[in-house]
């Protein structure tokens, strides 16, 4: 019988009456068990398969004593960073630490090191020499390879090294990790596991490798840098993607084609297993995680993101194949939700990496994988692409005839650029009529066409085009309701030039955007390979990076020149552009 909680203690594990643990997963999350979480979910996941699974959450790093707590495992350690790389959980944009985490007990912070993948899988070494470490979540999928480090502004070599792992896992992991399991368990080599890394010291057992420049060739070139970011990135579907080698000194990270997507049943299956849907115990007297809030009455509905915007990590960790939940399955986690004592009848949020693509579907999917020669939804949305309205539609109807739901909501982003034909209208409609909550998000991100090509986002007429169906539907239904725009300031190709035309546009349109997010080049991304290079890896052109944060902050005041703090840096940065004559326009009353 599966345990309420995984256990976190060694009297935890005795009151379950065991003697030992089969595997023991290291996080720098709080231990919230619930299916947002991905140790939680790997953990359930091992769980159901017959292994006996417990937790490390947020160890004391400084040494190795508190990575023997639950003693030694008998299989391997799992280690994850947590749902955000340690360094995107630890810094702000302008490379300040942050005051408070989200994912700590009490949102304290400082409750887990920087990089912490390698710092924990480094203690857990110490602690145990000879115990296999696994690495997974999105730090290790996304540092896999020799990859820019914005924080320590240099080209770090694989985490796979630095973290003295057997082997990584990239991507969701599930089907990945119980292979890994039942192979270390029967003493089998863990080559050739799909959405998994290793290193070895020869390529002579591997066939059809596709070798990319070396670790000591991209930290010494950036042209060889996006020569290797290229080879990756073409080589990310399951379908056709090639095994991929790169040297580091005298040994070789090798990369196994990525792992299929989970879908339907099997999808179900995960999302369905007995999490206990709160946050552990013994985190009672901080008051509990506060990241759990924002999902507590929430519903994963589906994976992967086709958008593959440039600046963002989602597609190479999930895939850009969408994999849903059926309608049932998710109709039994609500009528379940419903029933429990603290629910009062809302569900906040039911989605995924994009809101409107429940159910998407595409046949190339499944037969050959995602295209090689367009993206799924620029320039425009793809015609092979079925959004799947008509299932979400079907899904939001169903979900409000249960009893006790009086309420469904969906908090997470739309692609605005999916919802301007008239495939879309009534599913438009259902949502603008009885699923928004007053304000519905979305990303233009920016408005000045090369820029946006860039990111891989959609024209700014795209969303004038939908901002306008928007007001007019909403204002038919005879609601008050919102945009909150997200946009992206100081993104590589993009100089003040351009944010200064993106700050007259939104000024004529009357949009004065609070959500802005200061460029933050991830690993692995596109985008951060832009702003390493100060390249286009496709294309080879020079890109204007704005690198100084003196820069940066007044890419971020133009946008936001309504806020007095901002002046100086608005007039600073019209100065520079010799236009000072737009100053009233900006500060009305100065010259």
């Amino acid at each position: 019988m599966p345990a309420k909680f995984l256990p976190m203690t060694a009297y935890e594990v005795r009151r379950l009456g065991w003697n030992e643990l089969d595997v023991i997963l290291i996080s720098g999350d709080a231990y919230v068990d619930h299916p947002s979480y991905g140790a939680a979910v790997i953990g359930r996941v091992l769980e159901a398969d017959g292994f006996k699974v417990g937790i490390i959450a947020q160890p004391d790093f400084k040494n190795a004593q508190a990575f023997k707590r639950l003693g030694r495992p008998r299989l391997f350690f799992g280690i994850t960073a947590g749902n955000m790389d340690s360094m995107v959980a630890n810094y702000t944009a302008h490379k300040r630490r942050r005051m408070t985490d989200d994912y700590s007990p009490g949102g304290m912070p400082d409750l887990r090191p920087d990089h912490a993948a390698v710092v924990y899988a480094n203690r857990a070494r110490e602690a145990f020499k000879d115990v296999p470490i696994v690495l997974g979540g999105i730090e290790a999928s996304l540092r896999r390879f020799a990859h820019y480090d914005w924080w320590r502004d240099e080209v770090k070599r694989s985490i796979l090294l630095d973290g003295r792992a057997n082997i990584l896992v990239y991507g969701m992991g599930e089907t990945q990790i119980i292979d890994i399991a039942h192979r270390i368990a029967a003493g089998k080599p863990l080559s050739g596991i799909p959405g998994t890394a290793l290193i070895t010291k020869s390529l002579d057992n591997e066939q059809s490798v596709v070798e990319i420049p070396s670790y000591e060739d991209v930290r010494a070139d950036p042209d060889r840098f996006n020569e290797a970011f290229v080879t990756i990135l073409e080589n990310q579907d399951p379908f056709r993607g090639a095994v991929i080698a790169q040297k580091h000194a005298n040994r070789y990270v090798i990369q196994y084609p990525p792992a299929l997507p989970v879908e339907g049943t099997q999808l179900d299956k995960i999302y369905e297993l007995p999490y206990a849907r709160a946050w552990h115990p013994s985190y009672d007297k901080e008051g509990g995680v506060p990241g759990f809030e924002t999902v507590r009455y929430s519903i994963t509905s589906h994976r992967g993101c086709p958008g593959s915007c440039s600046f963002c990590g989602l597609s190479l960790h999930q895939g850009r194949i969408v994999g849903s939940r059926s309608e049932s399955s998710i109709i039994r986690e609500a009528a379940a939700l419903s029933k429990r004592h603290d629910f009062h009848g809302i569900i906040h949020d039911i989605g995924g990496p994009t809101a409107n693509l429940y159910g998407a579907s595409c046949k190339k999917w499944e037969q050959s994988g995602t295209c090689t020669k367009r993206h799924c939804l620029t320039p425009s949305p793809c015609k092979h692409l079925d959004p799947g309205f008509q299932k979400s539609r079907s899904l939001y109807r169903k979900l409000l005839a249960l009893p006790g739901i009086k309420h469904v909501f969906i908090e997470s982003g739309f692609r605005h650029d999916l919802l301007v034909d008239e495939r879309s209208r009534a599913y438009l409609e259902v949502v603008c009529k009885q699923h928004v909550s007053g304000r519905m998000k979305v990303a233009p991100e920016h408005s000045v066409p090369h820029v946006l090509k860039l990111m891989n986002k959609a024209d700014f007429f795209v969303y004038e085009k939908f901002s306008n169906l928007y007001r007019s539907m909403s204002k038919r239904l005879g609601k008050e309701q919102f945009l909150v725009n997200y946009f992206i300031s100081a993104h590589p190709g993009c100089d003040l030039e351009d944010t200064l035309a993106l700050a007259l546009q939104l000024k004529e349109l009357g949009i004065h955007p609070e959500q802005i997010q200061d460029f933050i080049p991830l690993p692995m991304t596109l985008s951060g390979a832009m702003y390493y290079t100060e390249k286009n890896p496709f294309t080879g052109d020079k890109l204007h990076v704005a690198k100084t944060f003196r820069e940066r902050k007044m890419h971020r005041a133009l946008i936001q020149y309504k806020n007095p703090k901002n002046t100086p840096l608005v007039r600073e940065a019209l100065k520079l552009l010799k236009k000072e004559y737009l100053i009233p326009q900006f500060m009305p009353g100065k010259r």
